[in-house]
Order: structure tokens, then C-alpha cells, then sequence
């Protein structure tokens, strides 16, 4: 069977020129007789990959010299108690934005360790637009401002407006971009840390990516887990354990694959084509629609639902048929969701459009 275009929201497929270098390379990696997945994390093969794999992170996201950047395991959510455990005592308050599911996660999770203001959107868990501006109420003492940057199960993602709104607060901004990292060019320096989990732009899963400035180091309180302390990562190069060490080298070949295809600029490039003629297509046709802001759609979730949502079943029957798959939207929100993330090549999305058009006209 050919080689399907996989939408899913993650783990979501990797870049196939990556997947056939891992292909080459599995068994016998650059002559040592022995796959990566075998080797020693501390070996200096092993070490070269990861070398590498943070210097082409660097290059491709620009990331300047004064910030760290870490490979954790736990995925994203780990992050949500690691955050206010780095960077907040008990009693200090802290910001969150509420913008959907992701966001209520973080603000329950750092809500066992700190006081958190949410700053909008108390009241919605999955909202399809972003709180108006004239609601959002900041902490003038919040030790940071947590944002998350793209809703992954709605599709709704913070612009360029309300970043500026954030980042004019002058207090440290925490980012989930786990997945829209990458999508395309940020400027690094105005946040105080970043984070992804990888199996959405990164790599599989099992890894998260934590750039975070080095300034904010060292002052995490006194019970934070070893595990979940950022400056233990930072003083042992990510390793004070085992690392997940064939989740790091896959990683490692996605930057690579992104340095040598243009960077980011190239992607943003072809991530704005894909999400503008997926968009224009599902509003030109009312058996489609997308119910979230059009200000604020994501470039890298596309959500949609059918006009009768008793053919959804036979719409992802079809389309699983035709090689397109895992297009179920996420139970919390329902429908349908394109996940077109950077390894989702402009055919892909070509392809859907075409399989919704002739199913729109056979079902009408």
C-alpha cells in the first residue's frame, strides 16, 4: 500500500525523506554496527547526534545564546507542574490565559502549586475565539504569564495582537507551542520560555523541548522533583538519566530536514498556502463549516463539521479509504480535524480538497 497522508493531530506523521534516512540508518547507524536506539547516551557517537540536533534546533528557530534549551521526558504536560515549580513559590500568583482544553489542563495542574489568575476565558473550555482584550484582567505581582499559543482540539490560535497585548505586561511569557512550533518564524527573545511536546512538529513521541532563558534558572523551590528541575537538565546536557535517546535522534533528523529545505521561512511559506486553500474551500461550500473566529483560525488544525452530521461515519470511512486518515475530530469538540503540520506536504492538502469536493457533491 502507498503511503498514506496521515492528519492526525499526534502523533502525526513525520517527513518522509526523515523516515527514510531513519530507514537506512536503523540498523547499522553510520558504520558503528549498531543502531542509535543501542548506543550509549553517553557514548560519543551518541553525543555527536545530540550535539548537532541542538545546534540545528538553534539555527533553524534563531534562538539566541542567552537561552537554554532542554530535552525532557514527560511530554508537554510534565511542563504544567514543572512551570510554576521553576519559576513560583506556594503563595505568588501567576497568569494563565484560558483559550480551550490545553490551557484549563495547564491552569489545574499549576493550581496545585501557586495562585493563578486567569487572566480571560474562566468560563469556556473549548471557545472559538479568543476572549476580547477588554476582558483580559493581568496580576500586577504574577511572577509570569502562561499562553497557550494554538489550541490543538479546536483549532484556535492566538495572533500577533494579542501576543503584543502579553508580552506589553513586561513580565516573563510562558509558551505551549507544541503544536505550532516551527510553523513559522518567532522572535525567541520575547519569551521566557518555550515549550513542546514533539510528536506534533517535532518528532514521536515520548520528548519534550523546553528553551527557556537562562536568567530564570536555579529558582525552582526547594521539593521541585529532580526530574522536573530545569537547571539539572541545563548542568548535565539533558542527561542526568537516560534520555529518550531514539525520540532525540529523530528529532535531530527533523531539524536537519528543516535546515536543508529552506528553514522556517520556507515553511511558513507552504504552512500558509496549505491552511489558506483548505480554509477557502470549506467556506465556499455549505456542506462544510468552520465554526471557529476566521481571525483567529489555526494554521495548523483545520476543525470542521458536515451539514449532516449523520454522514460523518461514512466521511472517515471514505477518506481512509482514499489515504487520507485520522481526520475524527477530538472527542471534546467533535467533527473533523486536519492536522496539516509542517511534515504535511502541500499534495496532502490537495488531496482532501479534492476527496471533500466529489464527497460534498455525491452526498448533497
Amino acid at each position: 500500500m502507498a503511503r498514506a497522508f496521515n492528519f492526525s493531530a499526534g502523533p502525526a506523521m513525520l517527513p518522509e525523506a526523515v523516515m527514510r534516512k531513519a530507514e537506512s540508518e536503523f540498523l547499522n547507524w553510520q558504520n558503528t554496527g549498531m543502531s542509535v536506539m543501542e548506543m550509549s547516551h553517553r557514548s560519543k557517537e551518541f553525543m555527536g547526534v545530540v550535539h548537532k540536533m541542538e545546534a540545528d534546533l538553534r539555527e533553524v528557530m534563531q534562538i539566541p545564546d542567552n537561552y537554554k534549551v532542554i530535552f525532557t521526558h514527560g511530554g508537554a504536560s510534565l511542563q504544567f507542574a514543572a512551570i510554576p515549580m521553576n519559576l513560583a513559590q506556594q503563595n505568588d500568583t501567576v497568569d494563565y490565559l484560558n483559550t480551550g482544553v490545553w490551557s484549563t489542563k495547564a491552569i489545574k495542574e499549576a493550581s496545585r502549586y501557586a495562585n493563578v489568575n486567569v487572566v480571560a476565558g474562566e468560563k469556556e473550555s473549548n471557545p472559538t475565539e479568543v476572549p476580547a482584550k477588554s476582558e483580559w484582567k493581568f496580576s500586577s505581582d504574577a511572577k509570569y504569564i502562561h499562553i497557550c499559543v494554538n489550541e490543538t482540539i479546536t483549532g484556535l490560535e492566538l495572533k500577533d495582537e494579542h501576543l503584543e497585548t502579553v508580552f506589553a505586561q513586561g513580565k516573563p511569557v510562558i509558551a505551549d507551542m507544541s503544536s505550532n512550533i516551527m510553523c513559522r518564524e518567532i522572535d525567541v527573545s520575547k519569551y521566557a520560555m518555550i515549550y513542546a511536546g514533539a510528536q506534533k512538529n517535532i518528532g514521536p513521541a515520548g520528548l519534550a523541548i523546553v528553551i527557556v532563558r537562562e536568567d530564570l534558572l536555579g529558582k525552582a523551590r526547594s521539593d521541585t522533583p529532580t526530574l522536573m528541575n530545569w537547571n539539572v537538565y541545563a548542568n548535565n546536557e539533558s542527561m542526568f538519566n537516560t534520555p529518550a535517546t531514539y525520540s532525540w535522534y529523530l528529532a535531530g533528523l527533523v531539524f536537519d530536514w528543516i535546515k536543508t529545505t529552506g528553514g522556517v521561512k520556507h515553511l511558513a511559506d507552504v504552512n500558509a498556502r496549505k491552511a489558506t486553500k483548505l480554509y477557502e474551500y470549506i467556506d465556499s461550500e455549505d456542506f462544510y463549516k468552520n465554526s471557529i473566529n476566521p481571525s483567529e483560525r489555526s494554521w495548523m488544525n483545520v476543525t470542521f463539521n458536515l451539514k449532516n452530521n449523520d454522514l460523518d461515519a461514512v466521511f472517515l470511512e471514505k477518506s481512509k479509504e482514499a489515504g487520507l486518515l485520522s481526520l475524527k475530530g477530538h472527542k471534546a469538540f467533535g467533527g473533523m480535524r486536519a492536522s496539516i503540520y509542517n511534515a504535511m506536504p502541500e499534495a496532502g492538502v490537495d488531496a482532501l480538497i479534492e476527496f471533500m469536493r466529489k464527497f460534498a457533491a455525491e452526498n448533497a
